[in-house]
């Protein structure tokens, strides 16, 4: 043969077959897929762009690996050749295997496949896992003796065993995803699929190639391009919006012992037929044990991990089980956990805000929040150390200190100081006083909340030493609980009438209805005892309507028989925030034909201490019906001269401990009274004296100028008739003159005249008196008080 011609035979060019022709057109149907999951990769932020950039990264070098080793082997001269052939299939392999890596990490890392970093590693030892016991079946299956496969058994070409690593890598993968990735999670699956598909694509190619098969070719280049489209397809579907459901926790092991188990059966198998171990199932063999202890080593740091999670967050919701989120003190159950820790010398002052549920109904519980956090702050600010404050629930609080009994009441007398001090809150100042009841000895929480209500039941802002006889009071309390819900009922409820005279003339022209209680078993019950029961229960509301509905009876009756009076009935807070008193006040009016001016409802300072603008409008509604309003125990609350401008009053009731106080630096309670009086005149108020019971006080209250008065001096509460009795007794006294009108002056040209002030005990005084003032009126006269609608005797000239 000449030169020539072995230079020809030489570089003789490969004719490619049709399967080898259709095996490049498949791998070239593969780059739209690739190009799509580029513009997909664009579109996204974040991790889902990172995943989808890897997934186009990989596609495009496993695509381009394939089509050029499939071009190299077409067009090349690896058929003549010796060893050509698995250098090339090699270096395929290690192409379509970086590119299979990065699908694979773009799988891992794509969102919904794992929660965390931490969660994808562990899915990667999961499908090693799975994949080692793959391989190692595998090589079971296909070594000797068993050889599956038989002739069709590849040969021991390098290039075959890194696709193979990745397509059993991608098996394992693929389950594992579907076993813990975010559900709905098909779209992982099918991407984690498609991939394994595009591994198989890699080792069937590298086998054709290296065996130089044609058939190979055309099953490698059609599974990448359907591995591809159907990446793309998955990864598209898995873009549009879809709600995360279910749980993402780990779903027992399964998954790891199932791979042991066909692991160990196939060794025996294999051993069983006379087989050997070599390289390759040793490799195997080893990366199972390898991932299985690595993914024990992170399952265990995982159980650490959530352990002292689970001690901290234990910790935090214990701290929280015994701290009230309000105030920040502690609630009723750190309390109690404190009291188990106590020492010998512990004392407990219970506390209880006076009044606080109206400032609820009527500023809202928003405003009552900030209250209360307010009264934990000032608890918190004045607390020693190693004293506890607590919150037990509403406006209850309690104070666990360190102590003897002598040390609680001094402390408990502070912090009522300290609460009674106003609370600045919307721009306006809400007033409240505070009920403390201590406990040194005993169960500390019960005697404490015995003290405490008895502070309430003695009149509230006060402080009380718990006693043993104080369980008895409280059985007591419990039984005329029961026992007034059915004193209506039972007939057992009736009013008596306390006179209200003119002064000096002591002639009665109205009357104060008090209720009275008599049970058959408990005898007569005093007011000061059942009237705070009935508050608490919230019977008051029904009773108060009884009250209100018997004093118009009688004062019908009354007025049929011609007596001209009047007649008050008290108001209880809890009766005047109710939103329909004032319809039901005109219905009972209407009802027995009462004239409005003639009923005088008496409503307490202390129900001036709660809220300003809410009470304004509460008695503006009671003004408009026509009854009268009058302030009960001026003197001794919290009123001032602006809030007094501001009431719609019609009379100053002056509390009997003005009347009666003891004498002092500045004498008796002649100037203090004195102030009081002229203070409601100059408001164009009239004013009664309650209280009367010496005919010294009487002569305190003439001399100032007041011309209404009530108290034992001129009578104690009789029934209706008794009262009834002494207005007929009077029935032929001489008509009383009409009364001039309040806003007309006096003649300015009225000779002036002197009043006599008694400063005290021999200590009196000429105070002068011009036609002007309001004072200056003939000192024997009655001042035209006998009925209700004068303008004289309520102030409303």
């Amino acid at each position: 043969m000449s030169k020539s011609e072995k230079i020809r035979h030489s570089v003789s060019v490969h004719s490619p077959s049709g399967m080898e022709l259709a095996g490049l057109a498949g791998l070239l149907a593969a780059v739209p897929a690739v190009a799509y999951l580029g513009r997909s990769g664009r579109r996204h932020t974040g991790a889902a762009r990172r995943a989808h950039l890897l997934l186009a990264a990989g596609g495009a070098v496993a695509t381009a690996a394939a089509l050029a080793g499939l071009v190299t082997a077409l067009l090349g001269t690896h058929h003549t050749t010796p060893g050509h052939s698995r250098t090339l299939a090699t270096a395929v392999a290690v192409g379509m295997g970086l590119g299979t890596l990065a699908l694979l990490a773009g799988t891992v890392v794509l969102p919904g496949s794992a929660r965390s970093p931490a969660a994808a590693i562990r899915h990667v030892l999961d499908g090693l896992v799975i994949a080692a016991a793959i391989w190692f079946v595998g090589w079971v299956l296909i070594s000797r003796p068993t050889r599956i496969l038989g002739d069709a058994t590849p040969n021991r070409c390098l290039a075959i065993l890194l696709p193979a690593v990745l397509l059993v890598l991608g098996l394992g993968l693929t389950a594992v995803l579907a076993l813990h990735a975010h559900r709905p999670r098909r779209h992982t699956v099918r991407v984690a699929a498609g991939v394994t598909v595009v591994a198989a694509a890699a080792n069937v190619l590298a086998i054709g190639i290296c065996r130089e098969h044609d058939g190979y070719t055309l099953v490698s280049g059609l599974l990448l391009t359907a591995g591809l489209a159907y990446v793309a397809w998955a990864v598209r579907a898995a873009d549009r919006p879809v709600e995360v459901s279910g749980d993402v926790l780990e779903r027992g092991g399964a998954y790891a012992v199932a791979p042991m188990v066909a692991m160990v059966g196939a060794l025996g198998y294999h051993l069983a037929r006379g087989g050997t171990m070599d390289l390759l199932g040793f490799l195997g063999c080893t990366v199972e044990g390898l991932a299985l202890v690595s993914r024990q080593y992170l399952a265990l740091d995982d159980v650490r991990r959530y352990t002292l999670r689970l001690r901290q967050s234990e910790a935090h919701f214990r701290e929280l089980a015994h701290t009230d989120p309000l105030t920040g003190l502690a609630n009723r159950r750190g309390l109690q956990r404190a009291l188990r820790s106590v020492a010998e010398q512990g004392a407990l002052i219970g506390i209880d805000m006076d009044g606080f549920k109206t400032v609820n109904d009527l500023r809202g519980h928003d405003v009552g929040d900030r209250v209360l956090a307010e009264v934990g702050a000032r608890l918190r600010r004045n607390l020693l150390a190693g004293d506890v404050a607590a919150r037990l629930g509403g406006d209850e609080f309690a104070v666990l200190m360190h102590g003897d009994a002598d040390e609680a009441v001094l402390a408990a007398h502070r912090l009522l100081a300290v609460l009674g001090e106003p609370y600045e809150v919307d721009g306006g100042s809400i007033f409240l006083s505070a009920s403390l009841g201590v406990a040194a000895t005993g169960e500390l929480l019960h005697d404490a909340d015995l003290a405490l209500r008895y502070a309430k039941q003695r009149g509230k802002n006060r402080v009380e030493r718990y006693q043993q006889g104080y369980d008895e009071l409280l059985r007591r309390r419990g039984t005329l609980t029961g026992e007034l819900r059915h004193a209506i009922d039972r007939d057992q409820l009736h009013l008596v009438f306390q006179p209200v005279v003119a002064l000096p003339s002591m002639r009665p022209v109205g009357a104060e209805a008090l209720l009275r209680w008599t049970h058959p078993e408990l005898g007569r019950v005093g007011p000061v005892e059942f009237i705070p029961v009935a508050e608490e229960s919230g019977l008051i509301n029904r009773i108060g309507a009884w009250v209100l509905e018997q004093a118009c009876k009688q004062l019908a009756e009354w007025r049929a028989k011609g007596h001209d009076v009047w007649l008050s009935v008290n108001l209880s807070p809890k009766e005047l925030h109710n939103s329909d008193y004032a319809a039901q006040v005109a219905d009972v009016l209407a009802e027995y034909g009462v004239p409005p001016q003639r009923l005088v409802l008496e409503v307490t300072e202390h129900a001036v201490a709660t809220d300003m603008e809410e009470l304004v409008r509460r008695l503006a509604e009671l003004r408009e019906t026509g009854v009268r309003i009058a302030l009960d125990d001026f003197g001794a609350g919290y009123s001032s001269l602006t809030q007094l401008r501001t009431l719609p009053v019609d009379i100053l009731k002056i509390d009997h401990a003005l009347v009666a106080e003891p004498e002092s630096r500045t004498g008796t309670a002649a100037p203090l009274v004195d102030v009081v009086v002229r203070l409601g005149h100059r408001l164009g108020l009239e004013v009664l004296a309650e209280g009367i019971g010496t005919p010294a006080q009487r002569e305190i209250v003439e001399e100032a100028g007041c011309r209404l008065g009530q108290g034992s001096l001129f009578g104690w509460g009789v029934p209706a008739e008794h009262f009834e009795s002494r207005l007929l007794s009077l029935r032929s006294s001489a008509t009383r003159p009409a009364p001039a009108p309040r806003s007309s002056p006096p003649q300015n040209d009225a000779p002036a005249r002197s009043q006599v002030v008694q400063l005290g005990p021999g200590m009196r005084q000429v105070r002068a008196l011009l036609p002007s003032d309001p004072d200056f009126a003939t000192a024997t006269s009655d001042q035209n008080v006998g009925s209700v609608d004068s303008g004289r005797e309520i102030g409303q000239g």
